[in-house]
């Protein structure tokens, strides 16, 4: 804008001075009578010197200009610093750096609240047919022999997830025909508290293991493996907690049991390398897995033998009375 000022000047200059007609000489001597000399000002061009004159005052007046333009760039750029409070950025650009972090920390936050809130991720975990849920619990229960090689294991938790529920069924009808008395919530949170906690802890603990013994499995097949095997102890506990004899127990302990157990062994040999950290790693489950079932049993039908003996003895004692 002031280089266009400018050039207007200018060009204004040079129409006054081409206007004015040639320029004389700047002063001519007539000499007179007696020898005098008059200067004719009349020739003299009037616009010989305010040429010049302008010229200096347009410098001046772009120079005053430039000045204060400077100044209000100046205070805009500082007004801008102290909105965003911040020093290294400037005018506009440093408003556009704060929307885009601004944009990019919504958009990371909105992601993360619909990770949990959208309920589509879990279901290719519990996409599976019936069919597949029934062989599935049937492999369960025969140990595989080849071990030379990795063993396929299914990575879906609809199959486990309802063994865990049945099996928190098959315990609510231990406590209850063994005569507990509990608040019914208390029962309730005590069967889940147990077999929930025994699914996801020892599969976390047996992961654990895994990863320190470099085993070839994923936490998703752990919970998938260890659920299936509950699959023995349900049918273990529900024959036990209606017929009440120790050595059909021990015999369903070991047959159904030992054989849910070696399932998931021959499944963790296939995919351990050495002789040490296999013995470690399934030796734990082993143990882990044969004694759930044992407390399973034990820790509810001492009570049911108690209330037997007391009701037989009450039953004796009565008859004595009797006779």
């Amino acid at each position: 804008m002031i280089l266009t000022r400018y050039q207007e000047q200018l060009e204004v200059l040079e129409l006054k001075r081409t206007t004015a007609g040639p320029v004389s000489e700047p002063a001519v001597l007539r000499p007179q009578g007696g020898g005098a000399a008059v200067i004719d000002m009349e020739n003299m061009d009037d616009t010989s010197g305010s040429s010049f004159e302008d010229v200096g005052e347009l410098h001046q007046r772009m120079r005053e200009e430039q000045e204060v333009a400077e100044e209000a760039a100046a205070a805009d750029a500082d007004g801008a610093d102290d909105f965003l409070g911040v020093k290294g950025l400037k005018g506009q650009l440093g408003r556009q750096v704060a929307d885009e972090v601004w944009q990019a920390g919504k958009r990371q936050a909105s992601r993360a609240f619909n990770l949990y809130a959208n309920i589509d991720i879990l279901r290719p975990y519990f996409d599976v047919e019936p069919a597949q849920v029934r062989c599935r619990l049937l492999e369960s229960m025969i140990p595989v022999r080849m071990i030379t090689f990795p063993q396929k294991v299914a990575g879906e938790l609809y199959g486990p997830l309802m063994l865990v529920f049945t099996l928190v069924a098959i315990l609510l009808h231990g406590m209850k025909t063994s005569g507990t008395v509990i608040v019914e919530g208390t029962l309730m949170g005590t069967a889940i508290g147990t077999c929930f906690g025994y699914w996801l802890g020892v599969s976390c603990f047996i992961f654990f293991l895994a990863y320190l013994v470099n085993a070839q499995i994923t936490l998703l097949q752990m919970l998938s493996l260890l659920g299936y095997g509950l699959f023995g102890h349900c049918v273990v506990l529900l024959v036990t907690y209606n017929i009440h004899f120790h050595f059909l127990f021990y015999g369903l302990w070991l047959l159904l049991g030992g054989l849910s157990t070696l399932r998931m062994v021959a499944v963790l040999l296939s995919r351990t390398v050495g002789q040490t950290p296999r013995l470690l790693l399934c030796g734990s489950l082993a143990l882990l897995h044969m004694s759930f079932l044992l407390y399973l049993h034990f820790s509810y039908h001492r009570i049911l033998e108690g209330q037997h003996r007391v009701r037989a003895r009450t039953g004796s004692g009565l008859g004595q009375v009797q006779h």
